[in-house]
């Protein structure tokens, strides 16, 4: 058998939208990457709505087995689309930059200001004139 070609962690989603199977769940080989594979193919096997712990192996040509405790599927894909979202380790990495003082100042003004009848009149003729 062949090592596994992506690997998730835990309870996995299935879901099936025209020509395109989407496996999405945690990555095993990190500790909290979301892990996104697609399926293109003219038919699809019928999976449950989740799996947990599935592997995908790659065998010959086009043809993938989806393994899981609740049962192995065989699909025959024309492409597979594989995304790891790192969002959460990039900001961990690169924490955002606080907004400026007067910035802030000026926004709470303005949803202030629109929280109230006249308010949202006089932001409304400003707008108009601008």
């Amino acid at each position: 058998m062949s090592p596994p070609f992506i690997a998730f962690r835990g309870p996995v989603t299935c879901r099936k939208i025209g020509g395109a199977l989407t496996l999405t769940g945690s990555a095993a080989d990190s500790s909290g990457d979301i892990l996104i594979l697609t399926f293109i193919a003219p038919r699809l096997p019928e999976l449950p709505g989740s799996l947990t712990a599935a592997t995908v192996r790659a065998g010959d040509g086009h043809r993938y087995t989806i393994n899981s405790e609740s049962g192995d599927w065989v699909i025959e894909a024309t492409s597979v689309h594989v995304h790891r979202d790192i969002g959460g380790t990039f900001y961990r990495a690169v924490p955002p930059r606080p907004a400026p003082l007067g910035k802030r100042l000026f926004w709470r003004w303005v949803l202030t200001l629109a929280g109230t009848r006249l308010g949202k009149r006089l932001l409304l003729s400003l707008r108009r004139r601008g």
